[in-house]
């Protein structure tokens, strides 16, 4: 194994970004990084337990001859490591413009849907891209000059839900150096030398005077976004906290903020607990940090209501209340979210450790050494109440209740599903979704959905080397 594969290799362990039995789709472009990609994620299955299962690529129909050639080149890299491709030809300009939005908006946004689907044709449980040190570093430059705060800084984590990047730790040049050494071939996309386009002017300009200043300038831009990616995270966990006892939902369209309570939170907790109660209404609109602080400003006294927010209207009402209410066809659809406070409700579970519920139900964790046939449990011990989970696998659990878009891959599930339609395939009762805690870890992928399903992802497997119990213990009060 070459050294730049033993290190992406380690990149992969240390953000455990594919468990042991992962089937990865690649998502490829031609260009040097998504093939380098491609055969360092080769390279190193054998080592990570992983199996690459297919290729896929997005024609976005910008470069006439170029971008079919782009398309052929990645179908018959395909073809020539006898993995299964997925392709589709997108028109993004056309698209951006029936949107509203930039071409490389709508074109990430064509590019995550085509994935979704090619995720499921080809059975995968992930998709990687080849996002390296550079995008990082691009990244964080591009959010500093639109003014974005620690979410925005934190650039690209190395997972998002089942989307991972695997070459944060890799620079562009040295995948282009390692490419022509090994003698692969690649393609080299014109656009990107495009001077028109901000990111490009970034990458070509702001970038190389930084590294001519200093050396290690892309190094400590991208140690600077991992380290704040950890510090908005924690800070966001605390104004998830800080929402469930500050909000409570009035039926779909209304929710309910202490006033007082929001204006006396320090600034930063602040507006991370007004930016997370005005997403809930914003019925899929964008919520900016400028938003974020007038409704902050609102609840002081240091603004006069009512105001247009996106997808919403704030009002301060008596009693020293502050109503969001959801805008005529907008904010969420009956059914969508729960009425009661469980929307916002989240509690870490330790291992071993118990997560207590506001019903009176709890959670508990248990650590057991040895696999499957080495835990001595019962038949009674394995009801549904019950859940056996690879210890590996798992971080920094917690336990909430269903929020929209939530999707997992239920055990002996090829493909991942939506929860919803999970629930509705069950017969599950209505009451009883909004009520069913859900156990996710670190990067918010649902482990165990109470009572009813383990994910795929954390199964318990032949490698299985330690297990964690999952119960769920006592009844709603």
């Amino acid at each position: 194994m070459s050294v730049l594969a033993e290190r992406v290799c380690r990149t992969i362990e240390r953000h455990r970004l594919l468990p042991a039995g992962a089937r990865v789709l690649a998502a490829v472009s031609g260009g040097a990084d998504s093939t380098a990609l491609v055969w360092l994620l080769r390279d190193g299955a054998a080592r990570l337990g992983i199996q690459l299962a297919g290729l896929a690529h997005v024609n976005h129909m910008l470069r006439g001859a170029s971008s079919d050639a782009d398309e052929q080149f990645c179908r018959e890299m395909a073809e020539r490591l006898a993995l299964p491709f997925e392709t589709c030809r997108e028109d993004v300009r056309a698209a951006a413009r029936g949107w509203g939005t930039s071409v490389e908006d709508a074109g990430r946004r064509v590019r995550y849907e085509f994935l979704a689907g090619a995720m499921s044709r080809v059975g995968a449980s992930h998709v990687a891209v080849g996002h390296t040190r550079d995008d990082q570093a691009e990244t964080l430059l591009l959010n500093l000059l639109r003014g974005a705060g620690t979410t925005g800084l934190g650039g690209m984590p190395a997972c998002r839900g089942t989307i991972v990047r695997p070459l944060l730790d890799c620079r562009h040049e040295e995948l282009v150096e390692w490419l022509r050494a090994a003698g692969v071939p690649f393609r080299e996309d014109e656009s990107n030398l495009d001077r028109r386009y901000l990111r490009n002017r970034v990458r070509h300009d702001v970038l190389p005077a930084l590294a001519r200043a200093v050396p290690s300038a892309g190094a400590a831009l991208a140690r600077a976004a991992e380290i704040t990616r950890a510090d908005g995270e924690y800070l966001e966990s605390l104004a998830a906290d800080a929402l469930v006892r500050v909000c409570r939902e009035a039926g779909t369209g209304r929710s309910i903020l202490d006033a007082e309570a929001l204006a006396a939170m320090p600034e930063a907790l602040a507006r991370r607990v007004a930016h997370l109660a005005m997403r809930r209404r914003a019925g899929g609109r964008f919520v900016g940090f400028e938003q974020a602080e007038r409704l902050v400003a609102l609840a002081r006294g240091q603004m006069k209501g009512p105001m247009k927010l996106p997808g919403q209207r704030a009002a301060l009402a008596e009693r020293g209340q502050l109503w969001l209410d959801s805008l005529p066809g907008r904010g969420v659809r009956e059914g969508e979210l729960p009425s009661s406070s469980g929307t916002f409700f989240r509690a870490p579970l330790s291992i071993p450790g118990e997560a207590l519920l506001d019903d009176g139900r709890a959670v508990s964790s248990e650590l057991r050494p040895g696999g499957f046939t080495a835990m001595g449990l019962d038949a009674p011990d394995l009801d549904a109440r019950t859940a056996l989970l690879d210890a590996d696998l798992l971080a920094d659990l917690a336990v909430r209740f269903r929020r929209p878009g939530d999707r997992f891959r239920p055990l002996g599930l090829r493909g991942h599903k939506s929860l919803q339609d999970f629930f509705v395939d069950r017969k599950v009762p209505r009451r009883e979704r909004e009520r069913t805690p859900i156990v996710v870890d670190r990067d918010d992928r649902i482990a165990w959905v109470a009572g009813h399903a383990v994910s795929e992802d954390f199964r318990v497997s032949e490698r299985t080397r330690a297990v964690v119990i999952l119960k769920l213990r006592g009844e709603r009060v």
